[in-house]
């Protein structure tokens, strides 16, 4: 018998694609998304393609009731709820604590009441801060530069405390800036790819928040979906794993590369930094590798171009 997940951000760019892949394996499963900022439009094929194995409740994870209907007789939960974007979070630092902190202390306290197998929460490399250390692995200290990162720290620190006091099995999965199909260009807090692929598509030039040599370890949406899948069935997987491809990419190279597909020669526009943003990230994946057995499979190089191709779709 199909088994019954739980998927808190369902609509959302990563949460649809994990409600698709369970869909796929024949699973059962259940959404809960306030749709603030995901979209009908990601998972409503999925209703028309599988039917009665997708339930879909509209509810806020920062509302216990909703929680404790959308947890009632699952096994696992993957939460994927929350506010993303640092610069949303130093706008409004509240709006982000109730999803990102208030809204994780839900799904859990709610989870420990229905009898929740495990949680798989949806961390971000964000809490390393700007560390010279490079790669960055689970033991080092967390150093949040933003509201938003410290609000994914706290989401941590709860999932470790669940496991500690009440035995319950958790695993965060610290997301290092994933990207792919679903990702939404349009937010005035859209995500770096999308941006650059949106712009170039439109003929204009994309905005570059200092020189371009930040670099960040770009990774496919797929890779992520393959390493919750691994935390949620893996015999001994707890505590903390990154989820990357294990290299660095500078702006200007994502750029480079994003134009190489499209075939454009647009040269960005640099404007100041931006408060809260790191220089450089990188993971050390090698604990997911050995616990998990996650082996990325979609470079960043490769997943460009369907990256690309799903934006050119949407013109």
């Amino acid at each position: 018998m199909a088994e019954r997940y739980l998927v808190t951000g369902g609509a959302g760019f990563i949460g649809s694609h994990l409600v698709e892949r369970l869909l796929e394996d024949g699973q059962r499963v259940r959404i809960l998304d306030d749709f603030s900022t995901g979209h009908r439009e990601n998972i409503e094929p999925l209703a028309r393609r599988f039917g009665d194995a997708l339930e879909v409740l509209e509810g806020d994870v920062a509302v216990m009731e909703d929680c404790h209907r959308a947890t009632a007789g699952i096994r696992y939960v993957f939460h994927e709820a929350a506010l993303a974007s640092v610069p949303r979070s130093l706008e409004d630092p509240v709006a982000s604590h109730r999803v990102n902190a208030t809204g994780t202390l839900n799904i859990l306290m709610a989870s420990r009441k229905a009898g929740v197998q495990r949680v798989i929460y949806a961390g971000s490399s964000s809490i390393y801060g700007d560390s010279k250390s490079l790669p960055k692995d689970e033991t080092m200290t967390p150093h949040p530069l933003s509201p938003y990162a410290l609000t994914k720290l706290v989401g941590e620190e709860y999932l470790r405390l669940f496991h500690l006091h009440f035995s319950m099995e958790t695993v965060t999965l610290r997301y290092f800036n994933v990207f792919g199909s679903r990702q939404d260009p349009d937010s005035p807090y859209a995500a770096v790819i999308p941006l650059f692929i949106s712009c170039l598509l439109r003929g204009e030039q994309p905005t570059i928040y200092g020189d371009g040599l930040q670099s960040r370890d770009f990774t496919h949406v797929a890779n992520v979906v393959d390493a919750n899948l691994a935390a949620c069935h893996a015999d001994n997987a707890s505590g903390v794993y990154n989820v990357a491809c294990g290299e660095r990419t500078t702006l200007l190279e994502l750029l480079d590369r994003v134009q190489q597909v499209l075939g454009t020669h647009i040269p960005p526009k640099h404007e100041s930094p931006r408060p809260g943003d790191i220089r450089h990230s990188e993971a050390d994946i090698s604990r997911a590798r050995k616990e998990l057995g996650f082996e990325p499979r979609i470079s960043f190089a490769d997943g460009v171009p369907s990256t690309v191709d799903y934006f050119r779709g949407r013109g």
